[in-house]
């Protein structure tokens, strides 16, 4: 494979990682919020199709991290929930840093959607130390 066709393989995965872990982490919010998930609550919280939620579904379904039977209800297996977990301590501890540094809020929570993704453990270990060290975090 090419250098070129690494770099969209890469991408296309990453993209994917990133559809994962927004998709697990509004299961979660749903589900804590009120009792189930449906198909139409996701496509209504992420803005997208029944069919765009069924098929990302499928997929979510194949890797382990969700369980869904025709027509039920969306629930988190085990991985898909550390996932979940994982995905919201990463997006809370980001929007914490940019607000502590002056970001003002609605940019901060904007730039956090783009951002959580892509921060490496040791970056967020380094924004959790400059918290702790400078606001008592």
């Amino acid at each position: 494979m090419s250098s070129r066709a690494n770099q969209f393989a890469k991408t296309r995965t990453d993209h994917a990682s990133e559809t994962a872990e927004d998709y697990v982490e509004a299961i979660e919010d749903i589900l804590t919020a009120q009792p189930s998930c449906r198909v139409k609550d996701l496509s209504e919280r992420m803005d997208v199709s029944h069919v765009t939620v069924t098929r990302i579904l499928q997929r979510l379904t194949n890797e382990g991290l969700v369980a869904k039977e025709p027509y039920g209800p969306v629930s988190l297996t085990p991985i898909g929930k550390r996932m979940a977990k994982a995905s919201r301590r990463r997006h809370e501890l980001l929007l914490e840093f940019l607000l502590a540094l002056g970001v003002p809020e609605a940019d901060a929570v904007r730039d956090t959607e783009g951002m959580e993704h892509h921060v490496s453990e040791s970056t967020l270990k380094c924004m959790r130390r400059y918290l702790d060290t400078h606001n008592g975090g």
